[in-house]
């Protein structure tokens, strides 16, 4: 009879499935964009039935640098997902955490500028996966039996 006590079906789950926590952090990486996408068809779809009267957003080459530089954070936090060890999964559940807050609270203050559709979208496609990333990745750290997470 062995000695090992039983582990649950989640953390079998997770020793069997190592790719899992950097599959739900591309899932919200993925949310993030379809949220740009969509805020950036709301404002031309607004541009085109106001016939232009709507300003036109401008931005200086330094804030289009930044926001390329932000949501490339999502791929960073993807592929040090992937690296899966106990200090990566930490990196990620920190990394990963800061860009769910920020993007929801992004899209929350546009929604408060722009409409209620706009904070929708930002709580459906970045806050919802982005909870289930945290919550796989912070079970994936206290995950026992995975020898590989403790290198």
């Amino acid at each position: 009879m062995p000695l090992q006590t039983p582990i649950s079906p989640a953390q079998d789950l997770a020793m069997h499935n190592p790719n899992k926590v950097a599959l739900f952090w591309l899932t919200t990486a993925a949310g993030a964009v379809l949220f740009v996408t969509f805020q950036l068809f709301f404002y031309v779809n607004d541009f085109v039935r106001a016939q232009g009267a709507t300003p036109a957003i401008t931005f200086e080459p330094d804030i289009l640098w930044m926001f390329s530089a932000f949501y490339g954070c999502w791929i960073v936090t993807v592929l040090v997902a992937l690296m899966a060890t106990r200090t990566a999964l930490w990196v990620v559940l920190v990394l990963g955490s800061l860009m769910v807050v920020l993007n929801t609270l992004g899209g929350i203050a546009d929604g408060l500028r722009d409409g209620w559709h706009i904070a929708f979208s930002a709580v459906f496609f970045i806050t919802l996966p982005g909870v289930f990333s945290i919550a796989a990745t912070w079970r994936r750290i206290h995950s026992k039996g995975n020898i590989h997470v403790y290198q």
